[in-house]
Protein backbone atom coordinates (compact mmCIF):
# COMPACT_ATOMS: atom_id res chain seq x y z
CA UNK A 1 0.00 0.00 0.00
CA UNK A 2 2.67 2.52 0.78
CA UNK A 3 4.40 1.29 -2.17
CA UNK A 4 1.65 2.92 -4.31
CA UNK A 5 0.33 5.72 -2.63
CA UNK A 6 4.29 6.69 -3.10
CA UNK A 7 3.86 6.16 -6.81
CA UNK A 8 0.68 7.68 -6.90
CA UNK A 9 1.56 11.00 -5.16
CA UNK A 10 4.85 10.90 -7.32
CA UNK A 11 2.55 10.79 -10.69
CA UNK A 12 -0.05 13.10 -9.83
CA UNK A 13 3.48 15.59 -8.21
CA UNK A 14 4.66 15.01 -11.86
CA UNK A 15 1.35 15.57 -13.52
CA UNK A 16 0.74 18.72 -11.68
CA UNK A 17 4.05 20.03 -12.35
CA UNK A 18 3.79 19.86 -16.37
CA UNK A 19 0.49 21.16 -16.11
CA UNK A 20 1.57 24.52 -14.39
CA UNK A 21 4.85 24.58 -16.63
CA UNK A 22 2.60 24.53 -19.50
CA UNK A 23 0.30 27.05 -18.18
CA UNK A 24 3.61 29.31 -17.59
CA UNK A 25 4.81 28.63 -21.43
CA UNK A 26 1.25 29.57 -22.78
CA UNK A 27 1.79 32.91 -20.86
CA UNK A 28 5.53 33.32 -22.31
CA UNK A 29 6.93 32.69 -18.77
CA UNK A 30 8.65 29.23 -18.74
CA UNK A 31 11.81 29.96 -20.54
CA UNK A 32 14.59 32.75 -21.62
CA UNK A 33 16.58 34.93 -19.48
CA UNK A 34 13.18 36.01 -17.03
CA UNK A 35 11.46 32.55 -15.66
CA UNK A 36 8.44 32.43 -13.76
CA UNK A 37 7.29 28.52 -13.68
CA UNK A 38 4.50 28.28 -11.61
CA UNK A 39 5.60 24.71 -11.29
CA UNK A 40 8.43 25.87 -9.37
CA UNK A 41 6.14 26.70 -6.51
CA UNK A 42 5.44 22.71 -6.22
CA UNK A 43 9.05 22.44 -4.68
CA UNK A 44 8.27 22.80 -1.16
CA UNK A 45 6.68 19.37 -1.71
CA UNK A 46 9.59 17.33 -1.04
CA UNK A 47 8.99 18.69 3.09
CA UNK A 48 6.00 16.23 2.99
CA UNK A 49 6.86 13.36 1.23
CA UNK A 50 9.92 11.82 -0.44
CA UNK A 51 7.92 11.06 -3.03
CA UNK A 52 7.86 14.40 -4.42
CA UNK A 53 11.44 13.91 -5.01
CA UNK A 54 11.08 11.49 -8.29
CA UNK A 55 7.61 13.69 -9.16
CA UNK A 56 9.00 17.00 -9.15
CA UNK A 57 12.00 15.34 -11.53
CA UNK A 58 10.36 13.27 -13.46
CA UNK A 59 7.69 16.31 -14.21
CA UNK A 60 10.71 18.51 -14.74
CA UNK A 61 12.08 15.78 -17.88
CA UNK A 62 8.92 15.71 -18.96
CA UNK A 63 8.01 19.57 -19.00
CA UNK A 64 10.87 20.70 -20.64
CA UNK A 65 10.82 17.70 -23.36
CA UNK A 66 6.94 18.44 -24.09
CA UNK A 67 8.14 22.47 -24.32
CA UNK A 68 10.69 21.97 -26.65
CA UNK A 69 13.85 22.54 -25.04
CA UNK A 70 17.16 21.51 -26.05
CA UNK A 71 18.46 18.58 -25.01
CA UNK A 72 21.48 19.89 -22.79
CA UNK A 73 18.42 22.26 -21.05
CA UNK A 74 15.91 18.83 -20.78
CA UNK A 75 19.05 17.19 -18.44
CA UNK A 76 20.57 20.54 -16.66
CA UNK A 77 16.97 21.81 -15.83
CA UNK A 78 16.31 18.44 -14.87
CA UNK A 79 19.43 17.85 -12.63
CA UNK A 80 18.81 21.57 -11.02
CA UNK A 81 15.65 20.12 -9.96
CA UNK A 82 16.48 17.15 -8.90
CA UNK A 83 19.23 18.77 -6.68
CA UNK A 84 16.47 21.14 -5.56
CA UNK A 85 14.16 18.41 -4.44
CA UNK A 86 16.95 16.95 -2.73
CA UNK A 87 17.90 19.91 -0.32
CA UNK A 88 14.51 20.79 0.21
CA UNK A 89 13.75 16.98 1.51
CA UNK A 90 16.89 17.25 3.66
CA UNK A 91 15.63 20.55 5.30
CA UNK A 92 11.84 18.94 5.84
CA UNK A 93 12.97 18.51 9.46
CA UNK A 94 14.27 22.15 9.71
CA UNK A 95 11.49 24.43 8.71
CA UNK A 96 8.96 25.64 5.59
CA UNK A 97 11.25 28.90 5.47
CA UNK A 98 14.06 27.02 4.27
CA UNK A 99 12.37 24.95 1.62
CA UNK A 100 12.83 26.99 -1.24
CA UNK A 101 16.62 27.66 -0.52
CA UNK A 102 18.29 24.75 -2.50
CA UNK A 103 16.06 24.94 -5.52
CA UNK A 104 16.73 28.30 -5.65
CA UNK A 105 20.44 27.57 -5.74
CA UNK A 106 20.13 25.01 -7.70
CA UNK A 107 18.45 26.72 -10.43
CA UNK A 108 20.30 30.20 -10.18
CA UNK A 109 23.85 28.14 -10.65
CA UNK A 110 22.92 25.99 -12.89
CA UNK A 111 20.23 27.79 -15.53
CA UNK A 112 22.40 30.50 -16.56
CA UNK A 113 25.05 28.39 -17.55
CA UNK A 114 21.94 26.67 -19.89
CA UNK A 115 20.72 29.90 -21.23
CA UNK A 116 24.12 31.17 -22.31
CA UNK A 117 25.85 27.53 -23.81
CA UNK A 118 23.03 26.31 -25.38
CA UNK A 119 20.57 28.66 -26.00
CA UNK A 120 23.28 31.39 -26.97
CA UNK A 121 21.98 34.00 -24.71
CA UNK A 122 24.07 37.29 -25.21
CA UNK A 123 23.51 38.87 -21.84
CA UNK A 124 26.02 39.18 -19.24
CA UNK A 125 26.58 35.87 -17.13
CA UNK A 126 25.63 38.54 -14.42
CA UNK A 127 22.33 39.16 -15.65
CA UNK A 128 21.21 36.10 -15.92
CA UNK A 129 22.14 34.61 -12.50
CA UNK A 130 19.88 37.71 -11.30
CA UNK A 131 16.82 37.39 -13.73
CA UNK A 132 16.85 33.32 -12.91
CA UNK A 133 17.45 33.74 -8.85
CA UNK A 134 14.14 36.75 -9.16
CA UNK A 135 12.15 34.16 -11.34
CA UNK A 136 13.01 31.57 -8.83
CA UNK A 137 12.10 33.34 -5.73
CA UNK A 138 8.67 34.67 -6.87
CA UNK A 139 8.11 30.85 -8.00
CA UNK A 140 9.74 28.81 -5.38
CA UNK A 141 9.15 31.36 -2.32
CA UNK A 142 6.45 34.37 -2.89
CA UNK A 143 4.22 30.77 -4.33
CA UNK A 144 5.56 28.14 -2.87
CA UNK A 145 5.75 29.35 1.16
CA UNK A 146 2.01 29.97 1.40
CA UNK A 147 1.92 26.14 -0.61
CA UNK A 148 3.37 24.50 1.90
CA UNK A 149 1.78 26.56 4.79
CA UNK A 150 -2.23 25.78 2.92
CA UNK A 151 -0.79 21.86 2.57
CA UNK A 152 0.62 22.29 6.35
CA UNK A 153 -3.10 23.15 7.45
CA UNK A 154 -4.80 21.32 5.66
CA UNK A 155 -2.68 17.81 6.26
CA UNK A 156 -2.99 16.93 2.85
CA UNK A 157 0.32 14.28 2.73
CA UNK A 158 -0.74 12.61 6.79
Amino acid sequence: MKKTKAITQASLIAALYVALTYLANLLGLASGAIQIRFSEALTVLPLFTAAAIPGLTLGCLLANLLTGCALWDVIFGTLATLLGALGTRYLSKKSKWLAPIFPILANTLIVPFVLTYVYGLTDAMWYLFLTVAVGEVLSCGVLGIPLAGAIEKSKLFK
